[in-house]
């Protein structure tokens, strides 16, 4: 006996779709094949050419009928003839995210806001900080934080080896650096390569080292801003994934700038993980291409 149910009503599962490959003629085609293929409905699409690197990126939300496996063989050609990398995902999935903290708690604090209320899509398993001060804040939202000082080599080693432990037993997709003051070495930089993302307290480049809004201050600036970005061994240096300013004059003392600073980091970083979290940031080398 033939299976009643049509197809079309069968229980949808709304895709998002990646992929990034060589410019070529024809990618697009290719993938709205696949898509039909499957049975799906493009809901969003959005396509980049780098003239840079001759490099093809897209972003498609598909609304289909199909689990993952079947999507994948549908796929499965144009990988193959394009030699494309294609990530599919459920839109709105949360995604595991590891927090790394020290004293500061505002960019903490707007995650986890955001996370509760149902407006950024992460779940975060753990808050891990080599200082104590923001465990009661990471209570408040209920999950779980674990302290760790570092103090010497030794310990950063630890503090190291621990991220690299709960990445692998919390299945760990993103690390944020919410402020997280410790520089992390090359060997956690490159086995964290294009997971990990950092909150900087300038508009890139700018005022580096300690005391930045003092600085600021000192020299009349009428501009401060925040910029995320993804972590690499060059201090700063990451691609760009997202960047804010706020106008000041000199009317402004550097506790006001502070105050003004960590709302633009808080801004930008939430907005940072936001778009990473819906699949809407991708690598082109040195930069990022981002479907907004």
């Amino acid at each position: 006996m033939t299976d009643p149910t049509p197809a079309h009503t069968a229980a949808l599962t709304h895709w998002t779709l990646t992929l990034v490959c060589d410019d070529r003629p024809g990618i697009v085609h290719a993938v709205s094949g696949a898509v039909v293929a499957a049975q799906g409905n493009i809901t969003e699409s959005q396509q980049f050419s780098s003239a840079d690197t001759n490099t093809f990126f897209m972003r498609l939300q598909v609304m289909a009928p199909v689990d993952r496996a079947t999507f994948e063989d549908a796929l499965e050609p144009v990988v193959q003839r394009y030699d494309a990398r294609v990530q599919l995902d459920v839109v709105g999935r949360p995604l595991r995210t590891l927090v790394l903290v020290s004293k500061a708690g505002h960019c903490l604090n707007d995650l986890l806001y955001r996370q509760r209320g149902g407006q950024l899509p992460i779940e975060v398993p753990l808050v891990l900080s080599n200082h104590p001060d923001l465990q009661e804040l990471a209570s408040f939202y209920s999950v779980p934080f674990e302290h760790r000082p570092v103090t010497d080599a030794e310990t950063k080693h630890d503090m190291e080896q621990r991220i690299l432990e709960a990445v692998d037993e919390l299945d760990i997709e993103l690390v944020v650096l919410a402020r997280y003051m410790q520089i992390l070495s090359p060997g956690l930089c490159a086995a964290l390569e294009g997971r990990a993302v950092n909150i900087h307290h300038s508009f890139l480049p700018g005022f580096k080292g300690a005391n930045p809004y003092r600085q600021a201050h000192a020299r009349g600036v009428k501009l401060i801003g925040a910029t995320a970005h993804f972590v690499t061994s060059d201090l700063d240096e990451g691609p760009i994934i997202e960047q804010n300013v706020v106008r000041v004059d000199h009317t402004k003392d550097p506790a006001e700038l502070v105050s003004i600073g960590q709302d633009e980091e808080s801004r930008t970083l939430t907005q940072a993980v936001r778009w990473i979290a819906e699949d809407r940031v991708l690598l082109d080398g040195a930069r990022t291409i981002i479907f907004k």
